[in-house]
């Protein structure tokens, strides 16, 4: 049970806390402040990259957007409360991948002072116990696994998850080019009849197949439906390669819309025959130039750390510097 039954609409849970803590549910807007403040109390200790594009510092209004795209948001998230104040909190989301794999995906944060008493072993069993209880309502038993995510960094989390038996399945790494001024002139020389050009909403099923047909025998990897990509399509920055009417490759790339002058590389993608053949750079090129020429002065983008592309070695020939890994966990649901 646990120990703080002063405190009104806690969650019980089968494990005791400290006195004072307790686990409450999500209650939208007067929380996101809170959750936020959390977050930053984790960065010095979790060594937490302000600016990264896979798990930076949100602001109360990134945390709103981010909740309000959860599936009934005061179930699959729940706050740790100390005496009242918010210390901690996990949240859960899911979704099916490429290999009908359907992963549910948990993340917690705890403020460092409070870890170390069994409170991140709690969140954790909270996270597990709903997890099974959405694979039930789902009926997605067979294909169903546990996930968890941390940042290299996060030795506190990292020993929690591997003591609870999750396993360490893949890595991301991030990467940063600090001064989009500094960009090289000139790409590479294209094959003759290649040329590289925005992308207009008439090319848009187009430059989905080209991005979906690149992770194609790739683990890990989630469904992108075509509604999804037309959706959330942000185009200003966005670049194709072209043989004549036939689309060889893109550069998706956009301005992050909390900081103006920071862009990202979404997704680089060359068609498999089209490789080794300098597309992929001019792409690329292209694409942070037309950041630049939105105001950008940064550019970041991820990668899996098991490319088997090589695209490290492209992506530092244009300055390029590796800043973050970012570790994924899984744990078999039985």
């Amino acid at each position: 049970m646990v120990a703080a039954s002063t405190n009104i609409g806690l969650i019980h849970l089968g494990q005791d806390l400290p006195v004072g803590f307790g686990f409450r549910p999500y209650r939208g807007d007067e929380d996101h402040g809170p959750m936020a403040a959390v977050r930053l109390g984790c960065a010095e200790r979790d060594r937490v990259d302000a600016h990264s594009v896979v798990e930076g510092l949100p602001t109360a209004a990134e945390i709103a957007e981010a909740s309000a795209e959860l599936e009934e948001p005061s179930k699959n998230q729940v706050l740790v409360v100390c005496d009242g104040s918010v210390v901690g909190y996990a949240t859960i989301r899911w979704w099916q991948e490429r290999d009908d794999t359907w992963l549910y995906l948990h993340r917690g944060y705890l403020l460092p002072e409070h870890r170390s008493q069994g409170i991140g072993s709690a969140m954790l069993s909270w996270a597990e116990e709903r997890i099974r209880q959405l694979v039930s309502q789902h009926g997605t038993a067979r294909t169903a696994v546990i996930g968890a995510n941390a940042m290299a960094s996060e030795q506190d989390a990292a020993a929690l998850l591997l003591a609870a038996g999750y396993r360490s399945v893949f890595s991301l790494v991030e990467l940063e080019l600090g001064d989009l001024q500094q960009l090289p002139e000139r790409g590479s020389e294209l094959p003759a009849g290649i040329r590289t050009g925005p992308i207009g909403t008439s090319h848009y099923r187009a430059a989905w197949r080209t991005v979906v047909d690149s992770y194609a025998g790739t683990g890990f990897t989630q469904t992108w439906p075509f509604q999804d990509f037309v959706d959330t399509a942000d185009p200003a920055c966005w670049r194709a390669a072209w043989n004549g009417q036939d689309m060889l490759g893109v550069a998706l790339c956009s301005i992050r819309r909390h900081d103006r002058t920071a862009g990202e590389v979404e997704e680089l993608s060359v068609r498999t025959d089209q490789r080794r053949l300098g597309i992929g750079r001019a792409l690329l090129l292209d694409g942070l130039r037309s950041l630049r020429g939105q105001g950008a002065t940064t550019a970041r983008l991820f990668t899996g750390t098991a490319n088997p592309h090589r695209s490290y070695d492209l992506y530092e020939s244009v300055g390029f510097r590796r800043q973050n890994e970012y570790v994924r966990y899984r744990k078999p649901l039985a």
